[in-house]
């Protein structure tokens, strides 16, 4: 995996962690344990600093970063879906940031929280804890139920799963072995 330190900013990326040979994490970004960073997620600590908690998934396609000084912090057990970006931002325990979805500068999603794909949690809004958001601009339309609850649950394992079995399983293949047998 693309690691590089920038100036004095040096990535920490707890050893139960799995980052993926085709992430880039620059500067100052924290990894927390039983982590999952997928192929093609960006996390960008030159001018601010990333924090990302324990048993976070940080989905393929992902973008973090932060402004001058700034943080985006990602709590515990947090989703964020393929293709996501958060900028400057925090995400609390247990949110789920949907696939494509934007969490822009000092916005804040409470913890529990869902916002859908494509959705755009604007400049300075809140996204309450337990609360469902969806839209551009994003719009709480509901609040997470118990059997949404539980089904976030199992999904956010998971991923935590994948973070300790990528290590041991994931492999680099020769071409010749996709090769049709036809």
């Amino acid at each position: 995996m693309p690691l590089y330190a920038f100036e004095d900013r040096i990535p920490s990326i707890d050893q139960s962690a799995y980052v993926a040979p085709s992430a880039v994490i620059i500067g100052d970004v924290v990894i927390g344990r039983d982590c999952y960073v997928g192929p093609g997620a960006i996390l960008r600590g030159d001018y601010g600093r990333i924090e990302i908690g324990a048993g976070s998934a940080v989905e393929e396609g992902v973008i973090l970063h932060a402004r001058p000084d700034g943080v985006t912090a990602i709590g515990d057990r947090v989703t964020l879906g393929h293709g996501a970006i958060v900028h400057n931002a925090i995400v609390e325990d247990g949110a789920v940031i949907g696939m494509r979805a934007v969490v822009s500068d000092f916005s804040r999603v409470g913890a529990g929280a869902i916002v859908g794909e494509a959705a755009l949690v604007r400049r300075d809004q809140v996204v309450p804890e337990g609360a469902i958001a969806f839209g551009v601009p994003a719009r709480v339309i509901g609040k997470v139920g118990e059997g949404q609850e539980d089904m976030l649950v199992h999904a956010k394992d998971l991923y935590i799963d994948l973070a300790r079995r990528y290590p041991k399983a994931l492999r680099e293949i020769d071409r010749e072995v996709c090769q049709s047998q036809e």
